[in-house]
């Protein structure tokens, strides 16, 4: 699949390696919900986009909406518990993730949902992970993402400011506590000229 991807002035490496988790830092978002933000995580990202963009068997889907079917403006693969991950790094990832969160999730990151923005016409609309357990209990959501930096914003469910955090070049974000319950998040569209990003969210088993 062909791409355009502005590599980062700043990580200037085809290495691919993760950094330590114990810089990690926590924002606290209110009724119970919290972001943890990692610029950087993973160095070699650009080579790690690369890989995926061109190896990852991506593909579209289609969603009804609104009495009609539309094609989703990105595009998808998942991976479950059992499957291989299309990368060594992101089972690595997996594992550090598993265990610096241990004590507060309790359990492991167990699927791989992967999502390739294009361009900036590509985006996801507002939402929580809230199919499955994340409907009812708190749980985490980790995205790392490769390619392009592009904005997640994050609003409180019942309305307020929203947080924007620009991520890519190796970034990782975890939202913890109740954030797919009581907060939502999307990546917005826009009109600026946009590159290529690919987001690898891990989450535990039962929560999409």
């Amino acid at each position: 699949m062909a791409t355009h991807l502005q590599g980062s002035l700043f990580d200037q490496t085809d290495e691919l390696r993760l950094g330590t988790l114990d810089g990690i830092g926590r924002t606290v978002l209110g009724s119970g919900a919290w972001i943890d933000v990692l610029p950087g995580w993973l160095s070699g990202a650009d080579a790690l986009f690369e890989q995926l963009a061109a190896d990852v068997p991506w593909h579209a889907e289609r969603r009804t909406m609104y009495d009609h079917v539309v094609d989703v403006p990105r595009l998808l693969p998942f991976y479950g518990a059992s499957d291989p991950l299309p990368h060594p790094v992101l089972v690595e990832a997996r594992e550090a993730l598993t265990r610096h969160y241990a004590a507060e999730l309790g359990e492991p990151f167990a699927t791989a949902g992967l999502c390739y923005y294009r361009d900036g016409r590509d985006s996801v609309a507002w939402h929580g992970d809230r199919i499955g357990r994340g409907a009812r209990e708190d749980t985490m959501v980790a995205i790392l993402s490769v390619g392009t930096p592009r904005d997640l914003l994050l609003r409180p469910l019942r309305g307020g400011p929203s947080v924007r955090r620009p991520l890519g070049h190796g970034d990782l974000i975890v939202m913890g506590g109740s954030c797919q319950r009581t907060w939502e998040h999307c990546v917005p569209k826009t009109t600026r000229a946009a590159g290529p990003r690919i987001s690898i969210q891990f989450r535990p088993h039962g929560v999409r």
